[in-house]
């Protein structure tokens, strides 16, 4: 027969034991993952901290010391491209002389000179000349000729530039330019220059300067021994040039 009392007993202690049950498996879960106190600032997923690179050994290059402009920086290809004026572009001329052909007539004055050919004719040259206290005058001859030639500036000049170099090789920086043929035994030339726009001035120490051009084409026709007359800057005449 049912009994009402040992029912209500059963209950009870059935009930009490799932209670405890369910707080021992949350005591559990809650040892099992602990709360995060500061949640808003955790790692995003799958950082990795960046790991150092390692480069491969490299040997230690000899030291290369720093490029040395030279002296005087070489002009470009075209420097004889130099817009001239006409009345200094080599061309023959009409040229009254009695010098025989062949030889050279420096006219100071009018920065010229004259190749002469005979029959009335020379070949005329734009030239630089001495600078006001530095013309000369004289008969010379050429004595030596030199292509791309060295320079040793003489003690003379040295003395009123001491900054220029004592010796200086030749080549497109040099200002001696692309040829010299040297007078007597003078401290003058007839050269080159790698300054083409002092062409028609006054601004050497009394030697006499073509463009390169000009000074390679005069030095194909001259050859040592060739006579040389300077005229004096006193001697200032017209243009003899129709």
């Amino acid at each position: 027969m049912f009994n009402l009392d040992t029912f209500k007993t059963f209950s009870r202690a059935f009930a009490f034991g799932a209670v405890a049950v369910s707080a021992i498996a949350f005591a559990g879960q809650a040892k099992a993952a602990p709360v995060q106190l500061f949640p808003l600032f955790a790692p995003p997923p799958g950082y990795a901290a960046p790991q150092p690179q390692f480069q491969p050994f490299q040997p230690l290059q000899p030291y290369q010391p720093a490029y040395q402009q030279p002296y005087q920086v070489a002009p470009s290809e075209d420097q004889d491209s130099v817009e001239m004026p006409a009345r200094f572009r080599r061309q023959t001329v009409s040229y009254a002389t009695r010098e025989a052909p062949g030889t050279i007539v420096i006219d100071t004055p009018n920065t010229y000179l004259y190749y002469v050919l005979g029959n009335g004719q020379a070949i005329r040259y734009g030239i630089g000349v001495g600078r006001d206290g530095f013309t000369w005058s004289g008969v010379q001859s050429v004595t030596k000729k030199a292509e791309w030639p060295d320079w040793t500036p003489p003690p003379e000049m040295i003395a009123r530039q001491p900054y220029l170099p004592r010796h200086m090789s030749g080549g497109p920086g040099n200002p001696l330019g692309a040829r010299a043929m040297y007078l007597g035994g003078t401290i003058y030339r007839i050269h080159g220059t790698n300054a083409p726009d002092t062409i028609g001035k006054r601004v050497s120490s009394g030697c006499i300067r073509l463009t390169n051009e000009d000074v390679t084409d005069l030095y194909s026709r001259v050859n040592v021994g060739t006579k040389v007359v300077v005229l004096p800057m006193t001697d200032r005449r017209a243009d003899l040039a129709r």
